[in-house]
């Protein structure tokens, strides 16, 4: 014990455990100008590596799909829309009903704390938000209101490093 009095801060901090990865699934809807609509986002965020799955589904089909990590960067499908695009950042795409993020670290800073530009906590729980509503603007310039509320979430340890 002795030994880590001594340790210099930085070293405390690189000690500590990466954040965890987190799977969830939420219920979604939303409300602009346009029209409205609803479904189920189901997401997986690693801030370790930037691993991100998130898949948007409504009406029974697929809205948007992303996939990608820190590495190899990342991808995003809006097949209605026939958005096919690649970033070498989180930041580089827009997605579609959740506020401009940035990065993995900032989506996992949303699932479990609730934080992000126009993003308000409506219930929490032990695990963090429950219901959060987002106010901003859709791609087409619009004001949008998007509600979600989370029905299943997961945390595991973040895996090792190599």
């Amino acid at each position: 014990m002795r030994a880590l009095l001594l340790l210099p801060a930085a070293a405390l901090l690189s000690a500590q455990a990466p954040p965890p990865v987190v799977r969830a699934q939420y219920d979604w809807g939303y409300a602009s100008p346009d029209g409205s609509g609803k479904g189920t986002l189901t997401v997986l965020v690693d801030p370790g590596t930037g691993r991100t799955l998130l898949e948007l589904m409504g009406l029974g089909e697929r809205l948007a799909f992303l996939e990608g990590d820190a590495k190899n960067g990342y991808h995003l499908i809006i097949p209605r829309q026939e958005v096919d695009q690649r970033a070498l950042t989180l930041g580089g795409l827009a997605l579609p009903f959740l506020p401009k993020l940035g990065s993995p670290t900032a989506l996992h800073r949303l699932l479990t704390e609730g934080e992000g530009p126009g993003v308000k906590v409506t219930r929490r729980d032990r695990q963090g938000p429950v219901k959060l509503t987002y106010a901003g603007k859709g791609d087409n310039g619009k004001e949008l209101t998007v509600w979600l509320t989370r029905t299943r979430f997961q945390t595991e340890p973040a895996p090792a490093a190599p």
